[in-house]
């Protein structure tokens, strides 16, 4: 199977500092991707760069390439447009300050799209996506930012859903979600699997386990190893680094 996302001998700088040393990996059409390891290892620089939302940080350069189906990202020049393809939520809900309704109408809105009952429908889909429809259908033009924090995450996740990316990346969306919400949204994305690919950068190892069909562990900027999750969480690891991490020993 050909990737959707090849990244090759990848190495970024804070200034002075480095903070991925050289990765390479490669990302398959509709699977989960998990991405663990312990703070500081380089996993949210790593989704930074493939949304290129890496270059909102001054000081940052990088070497190495990263191609969306063959294309080297850096050389596109509408990055508006592979931010697009390429979702992002971010660990803690950024609510924009509108309804329900207009917060996963907006991407929709500003791509030009003016019809209401095509809005109607794509706000409809996306909230259903996102495990939020029934607990919203009745209050759609209340502001998003006075949902729980729970629901203000499955928003977010509505509006990343709202302009059909090929590619979600999820940055530790469970961080300040509660663990029955974390579950609802654990379901919500074995569904999308089936349309897209979802890279997911996770603190917790067992939800990897649960969830991704492949597992990458990072360390300190290195990407110790790459394998289906049952070996990955096997007694048999290829790196012993990576069985003392995903059974606790250190994090």
């Amino acid at each position: 199977m050909k990737p959707v996302i090849e990244v090759s001998d990848l190495k970024v700088f804070y200034e002075d500092t480095q903070a991925l040393n050289g990765i390479s990996l490669d990302v398959y059409p509709n699977e989960i991707l998990g991405i663990i390891g312990p703070a500081q290892s380089g996993k949210t620089t790593l989704l930074k760069v493939i949304n290129r939302t890496l270059e909102f940080t001054q000081g940052t350069s990088l070497e190495g390439t990263v191609k969306l189906d063959g294309v080297d990202i850096n050389s596109i020049s509408d990055v508006h447009g592979l931010r697009k393809r390429i979702g992002m939520v971010l660990p803690l809900p950024v609510g924009l300050p509108l309804s329900i309704y207009d917060n996963v109408a907006f991407a929709p809105r500003t791509s030009g799209l003016r019809n209401k009952s095509e809005l109607d429908e794509i706000v409809e889909r996306c909230l259903q996506q996102a495990a939020l429809w029934d607990e919203v259908k009745d209050r759609l033009d209340s502001l998003g930012t006075k949902l729980s924090g729970g629901q203000q995450q499955r928003l977010t996740i509505a509006r990343a859903l709202s302009h059909k990316p090929e590619i979600l990346c999820l940055d530790e969306f469970s961080i300040a979600v509660d663990p029955i919400t974390t579950m609802r949204i654990e379901d919500v994305l074995k569904t999308l699997k089936e349309e897209m690919t979802i890279l997911l950068v996770t603190n917790l190892v067992q939800q990897a386990k649960r969830l991704a069909n492949r597992t990458a562990f990072m360390l300190n900027g290195d990407l110790i190893e790459i394998d289906e999750t049952d070996v990955i969480f096997s007694d048999n690891p290829t790196s012993q680094s990576t069985y003392d991490y995903v059974n606790g020993n250190f994090g």
